[in-house]
């Protein structure tokens, strides 16, 4: 017998997904992040180079970079991304109607 599982779709956003205050903050924190880890990895920096390159302590890289980023602001986040060499563009656009719905599908 099947049972009928019933799935969402995602907003795209997965802290507003899991209904936490100011998603979209966090969202673009996470960006940010992954940003970080990235240039980490192009220039081929270990934890404790990019610490040193950023201001911080190998421990808060390392917490950093596995998504503990609660502490850190926006503007620190971006200062980071600078100071590893990445340049930051910021656009303003308008934004996408919210798409309501819901899939279903049988398991």
């Amino acid at each position: 017998m099947k049972k009928r599982v019933k799935i969402e779709k995602s907003s795209g956003n997965v802290f507003a997904d899991l209904g936490l205050p100011d998603s979209d903050e966090l969202m673009l924190k996470a960006h940010l992040v992954m940003s970080i880890a990235q240039a980490i990895e192009r220039k081929g920096l270990t934890q404790t180079q990019a610490a040193a390159r950023i201001g911080l302590k190998q421990p808060d890289v390392s917490k950093l970079l596995r998504g503990r980023f609660e502490g850190f602001s926006l503007e620190r986040l971006l200062s980071f991304v600078r100071m590893l060499g990445t340049d930051v563009e910021i656009k303003f656009k308008p934004s996408k109607p919210k798409q309501e719905g819901r899939i279903l599908m049988l398991a």
